[in-house]
C-alpha cells in the first residue's frame, strides 16, 4: 500500500480549528475504513476516528466526540479531520492509516502532521 501523507496541521489556541488533511490511494481508500490517530510525546499512539463502509459510518475516540469530524472523498483520494474546540491535550502528530476495529491495519505510517495547542 502507498503511504499516506497527513497535512494541515500547525500551532492554534485553545478553543481554535484546524482541518487535517490525509491524501492516499485509490486503492487503499476504496478498499478500506480510514481512520485517524495521534501520538503524543512520551505517549503510545492512539486511536482518534474512523470512517467505515460504503454509508460512511463514524466513530470517535471519547475524548474527541462532539468536537471532531471525519470524512473522506473516494474521488480525490482524501480522508479529512475536522478539529474544533481544540485543547492542549489535543497536542500530538497525527496520522492516518486503513483501520480495523479502531486499530491500523499496518505499519506503513505516513510522516504525520503535528498539532499544537497553545495559548
Amino acid at each position: 500500500q502507498a503511504q499516506p501523507v497527513e497535512s494541515g496541521g500547525g500551532l492554534v489556541q485553545p478553543g481554535g480549528t484546524l482541518r487535517l488533511s490525509c491524501a492516499t490511494s485509490r486503492d487503499t481508500i476504496s478498499r478500506n475504513a480510514m481512520g485517524w490517530f495521534r501520538q503524543a510525546p512520551g505517549k503510545e499512539r492512539e486511536f482518534v476516528a474512523a470512517v467505515v463502509g460504503s454509508l460512511d459510518s463514524t466513530y470517535y475516540a471519547e475524548a474527541v466526540k462532539g468536537r471532531f469530524t471525519i470524512s473522506r472523498d473516494n474521488a480525490k483520494n482524501m480522508v479529512y479531520l475536522q478539529m474544533n474546540n481544540l485543547k492542549s491535550e489535543d497536542t500530538a502528530v497525527y496520522y492516518c492509516a486503513p483501520v480495523r476495529s479502531r486499530r491500523p491495519i499496518s505499519d506503513n505510517w505516513g510522516p504525520g502532521t503535528q498539532v499544537t495547542v497553545s495559548s
